[in-house]
């Protein structure tokens, strides 16, 4: 009678164990994706992303912390920047200048931020934003890895759930799955250009996929990784013959 119950004193103590392993192995990764945030400091970037019919050459370059400037090919012909403290928008076509004021919360800029240099930044040069809460961590094979680590954000109150594949140790970006509903979509990395001296690798050529098909494509032509990058790279001033007009970011937030 007393060993009735053993089997399942040892799935509990197994549940446990899984448990702490997970939670060890998320906090190594977390780890991992600080160092490697540390070792890519700059980066300049020039590209194109197709979707359908439609094609726009881009150009991105970053210097940390927090420093940006990104400018989209016509006919579009904008460019944003983003010098630490000031957010400048040049609009080459219509002749026009733009600063904007400044009095969102520090976390509510860092949202705009996001928003609006996402797309010049494709995944894999910056670790993923992961909440405090909410994020599972496990190990795959993956054909790039050959071991990779999964990072699985899950948000409260929702049926969004977003995956990370990482290879594993040097946390290189490898893929993101994203699934809301009965859907989902899927981010590959299909080339990568890697720098021995920084043991790490990044995107060349990325393929959207959704309900199995693709859907869009960007491939970067130019990557420069820790190049010198001057303050005033990050600093837009108005060409002649421009208007100059100031806008803010709350209201570029909630476009």
């Amino acid at each position: 009678m007393r060993f009735r119950f053993l089997p399942l004193f040892l799935l509990v103590l197994g549940g446990c164990r899984r448990g702490d392993e997970t939670s060890a192995l998320l906090a190594d990764a977390k780890q991992r994706l600080s160092a490697r945030d540390g070792k890519l400091t700059s980066y300049v970037l020039e590209g194109t992303a197709r979707e359908g019919t439609q094609t726009m050459d881009f150009q991105f370059a970053y210097r940390a912390p927090q420093k940006m400037l990104g400018t989209l090919g016509a006919p579009t012909s904008r460019t944003f920047a983003w010098d630490g403290e000031h957010l400048f928008e040049r609009d080459d076509a219509a002749k026009k200048f733009f600063t904007y004021g400044d009095t969102l919360t520090p976390e509510a800029r860092t949202g705009v931020l996001t928003a609006l240099f996402t797309p010049f930044a494709p995944e894999g040069f910056r670790a993923p934003l992961l909440p405090q809460q909410g994020v599972s961590a496990h190990r795959v094979s993956h054909p790039r890895g050959p071991e990779a680590v999964e990072l699985t954000v899950k948000p409260a109150g929702t049926d969004v759930e977003v995956t990370y594949v990482l290879r594993w140790p040097g946390m290189d970006f490898l893929g993101k799955r994203t699934r809301s509903g009965g859907a989902t979509a899927e981010l590959r990395v299909e080339e990568e250009q890697c720098e021995q001296a920084l043991a790490l690798c990044v995107p060349r050529r990325l393929t959207q996929w959704s309900g199995g098909q693709q859907v869009a494509e960007t491939h970067l032509s130019r990557v420069e990784l820790n190049p010198t990058l001057p303050a005033e790279t990050f600093t837009l001033r108005a060409p002649g013959g421009y208007g100059v007009e100031t806008k803010t970011l709350a209201a570029l937030g909630a476009q």
